[in-house]
């Protein structure tokens, strides 16, 4: 019998009518204990002694055929539907990495008329539109935290975003997405707070994990900043680079290993 497709969240602070339903789990590979999560906590002064981990990777897509084609040309994996965003004008396809870790592919939605607002990860950039036509690409990242109201009143609102509460179905979650344009090119990540159970552990397992996160930029100090305050000092590889760019590792039970990166 077809699983209903899952919707967990993605980034998308604009929308307060975000869903999430959910689908069953399946059997995945066998991993040990330190191989079953990607590079997930570390302990920042921006949260005052409590943990952050990478929770998702977004890869950005002109279409969401392009970008499943994309995943199965560099991991062998398809990914599962996931649905579209009301409001937002995009949807998205998701690939499991673990019980906590998942990737997202998301597109613009042409059944949605456009949207008011730009749409998240900087999709409507003239720039990034015409390199997602030409290939998709890993374009921005999402960070779990269990203390997200006292990051944000850290950081400022300004800087990280307003927190918004969010649910749909079994889920429920909290959500600060930082100000287009003040992300260093995405390389400052959206905040989530899960309220209970994950939306990870319900997508099917592809048997592959995060092996590590890597971050370029030119201005090394303010990125350094702005991840340690983040709490992900010891998440997030840092290299100075004449432009911004995000690298993700990937390894698969198998010993295969994959990069997925921005451009």
């Amino acid at each position: 019998m077809r699983q209903p497709p899952i919707q967990p969240a993605g980034a998308f602070l604009i929308l307060l009518n975000m869903r999430a339903t959910t689908l069953g789990m399946m059997p995945g590979p066998s991993f040990s204990s330190a191989q079953q999560h990607g590079p997930r906590s570390a302990t920042g002064r921006g949260f005052g002694g409590s943990m952050a981990e990478i929770d998702h990777l977004v890869i950005g897509a002109a279409t969401l055929e392009a970008g499943a084609a994309y995943l199965e040309r560099h991991l062998g994996t398809r990914p599962v539907p996931g649905g579209p965003h009301p409001g937002a004008g995009t949807h998205n396809m998701l690939l499991g990495l673990g019980p906590d870790q998942y990737i997202e592919i998301i597109a613009p939605d042409p059944n949605q008329a456009p949207p008011a607002h730009p749409r998240p990860f900087d999709l409507d950039d003239p720039a990034l539109k015409l390199a997602l036509e030409a290939e998709p690409q890993l374009i921005a990242y999402v960070v779990a935290t269990p203390a997200i109201e006292a990051v944000v009143a850290r950081l400022g609102a300004s800087h990280a975003g307003e927190v918004r509460a969010m649910r749909r179905g079994a889920l429920s979650w909290r959500m600060a997405f930082p100000p287009q344009r003040q992300d260093m090119g995405n390389l400052i990540p959206p905040l989530i707070q899960w309220d209970g159970a994950r939306a990870a552990a319900q997508i099917p397992d592809s048997g592959w994990r995060l092996a590590k996160l890597e971050a370029q930029h030119p201005d090394m100090d303010a990125l350094r900043e702005a991840i340690a305050a983040r709490g992900l000092a010891e998440v997030i590889k840092l290299r100075q680079s004449p432009s911004g760019r995000l690298i993700a590792h990937l390894r698969h039970q198998d010993g295969r290993e994959s990069v997925l990166a921005s451009a």
